[in-house]
């Protein structure tokens, strides 16, 4: 039986890829993947039929993809069987974000949020997206502020506004910039 999974041989690692989920380990005994997803909606695994895996640069090509419970079950013509599938467990899974289905309108990839200047309306800037953090009805900006000391830890200083249109005003991704209705003291 078949115990490692290939190298990517001439595949490229894409210069976007996004880490979606990780491996748990196998998933019945023909090879199949359980994986944990880091998304509420796993689109981005099923979007794509070219995972990436971390260790070891490799490439999986999908072969299925479907929810099971709080996680997804996926199928690898690179895992042949339940052995390579637990070889993986722990395994980072990367998807290129070229790959994602398009959000709607006024819907937004976390990781394209990151890094984002935020502004409030008198013109201020609040700082730069670091994460969000999910509360379950609604998603959390976590914001360093550009002033804050270089040394200074992210709890000592970090700025949290609730990503909900009360607050978010506008959020502009070719300009790299999020305007908010947020006072500098709150």
């Amino acid at each position: 039986m078949s115990t490692s999974i290939p190298a990517a041989g001439d595949t490229a690692w894409p210069d976007d890829a996004v880490e979606v989920g990780r491996i748990l380990g196998p998933w019945g005994v023909k090879g199949a993947l359980k994986v944990m997803p880091y998304a509420s909606d796993p689109k981005a695994l099923f979007s794509s039929r070219r995972w990436f895996i971390e260790p070891g640069h490799r490439l999986l090509k999908i072969t299925g993809a479907r929810e099971h419970g709080d996680g997804v079950v996926a199928t690898a013509q690179e895992v042949p069987d339940r052995n390579a599938a637990e070889a993986l467990k722990g395994a980072q899974v990367f998807v290129s974000r070229g790959s994602f289905p398009t959000p709607s309108e006024g819907e937004y990839y976390w990781v394209d949020l990151i890094g984002l200047a935020v502004y409030n309306r008198e013109g201020a800037h609040l700082g730069t997206v670091t994460d969000l953090i999910s509360t379950g009805p609604h998603s959390v900006l976590k914001l360093r502020p550009a002033d804050a000391p270089p040394d200074a830890s992210a709890e000592e200083v970090e700025r949290l506004i609730p990503f909900v249109d009360a607050y978010v005003d506008q959020v502009d991704l070719p300009a790299r910039r999020i305007n908010v209705d947020w006072g500098l003291d709150y």
